[in-house]
């Protein structure tokens, strides 16, 4: 009986340090697995600067990712023609980065299938574009245009399944899918796991509850999130401290709520800081180093706003 009981007391405690393991364990997991922003660093922030000279700014901006932009807004798209696969390949390889998407809106979102496979053979996984008109269709007309465009879509989006990567759809100002409204009727249209919203806060109502509630609604179909919100605008020329009121960290929008929905959603896709500049196709400021430290002030703000959630 002495045994007996000796063993018992043995197997409670040993349970109860089981328990204790666990629950460490899972905080622990749960510490490990912080939710944190996976930073990718838009090629067409340094405007038609050569890959030479942008890749080893990636890595200072915290991202292991790059997107490359096709003119009029950048030109490392081209420089992949120009070069070729084989030594841009090289050249992310030697700074250790990898390709993350390629935004080509000259193509039209019907005509990426080429870009697809480019971006699959350079180790990328995403295309991103914007949908084209028309624009501000409502109710029954929306719906009906939606309907028809996912129709012709279907194709590429079997397409991209089949090559393995993803089409990002942004919410371009001034095209069919612009609205909350449009981005989930899509989504909805389109089940696939390979179509997702490029999502830009500068094209939606600069209300934060707005643009929370269209994260969680789009949950895991949001593939892409610009860190870019109104400001001033970017379609005519302004002094360049109005122009950067786009960045998070200089314009009036409260970015916690947005995170704080990023957050609940446990979103896993790439976030890049990013503005346009007028005119297209320049750097957002005068020298590499100063779009480095901007990108970088505003990466500080949006750790600062996680920290508050």
């Amino acid at each position: 009986m002495t045994n007996m009981r000796l063993n018992r007391r043995q197997f409670g405690a040993a349970c109860a340090s089981t328990v204790a393991a666990t629950v460490l364990s899972r905080s622990t997991l749960a510490a490990e697995r912080a939710f944190r922003l996976n930073g990718i660093v838009a090629s067409c922030m340094y405007g038609k600067a050569p890959l030479a000279e942008i890749l080893p700014e990636v890595r200072k901006c915290g991202a292991e990712t790059i997107e490359l932009w096709a003119a009029p807004h950048g030109s490392q798209r081209e420089e992949i023609d120009e070069l070729g696969e084989e030594r841009v390949r090289q050249m992310l390889a030697e700074h250790d980065i990898q390709l993350g998407s390629v935004t080509c809106f000259k193509l039209g979102l019907f005509g990426m299938q080429n870009e697809m496979r480019l971006v699959k053979r350079l180790g990328g996984d995403m295309v991103i574009c914007n949908s084209g008109g028309p624009a501000g269709l409502e109710g029954d007309q929306l719906r009906a245009a939606i309907a028809m465009f996912a129709e012709k879509l279907k194709p590429h989006v079997e397409a991209a399944e089949e090559i393995g990567v993803t089409i990002g759809i942004e919410n371009h100002g001034g095209g069919l899918i612009s609205s909350p409204e449009s981005l989930e009727m899509i989504m909805d249209a389109l089940p696939s796991e390979r179509l997702g919203i490029a999502l830009a806060p500068y094209h939606l109502p600069q209300d934060t509850d707005v643009i929370s509630r269209l994260i969680r609604r789009l949950g895991s179909r949001l593939v892409h999130f610009q860190a870019w919100e109104h400001g001033m605008g970017c379609m005519v020329k302004l002094p360049k401290d109005q122009e950067l009121l786009q960045l998070p960290h200089r314009g009036p929008l409260d970015w916690v709520p947005l995170l704080s929905a990023l957050k609940e959603i446990d979103y896993a896709g790439r976030t890049e800081i990013f503005m346009h500049p007028v005119p297209r196709g320049v750097p957002i400021l005068d020298s590499t180093a100063a779009v480095t430290a901007e990108i970088n002030q505003a990466r500080e703000y949006l750790e600062e706003c996680l920290a508050q959630i």
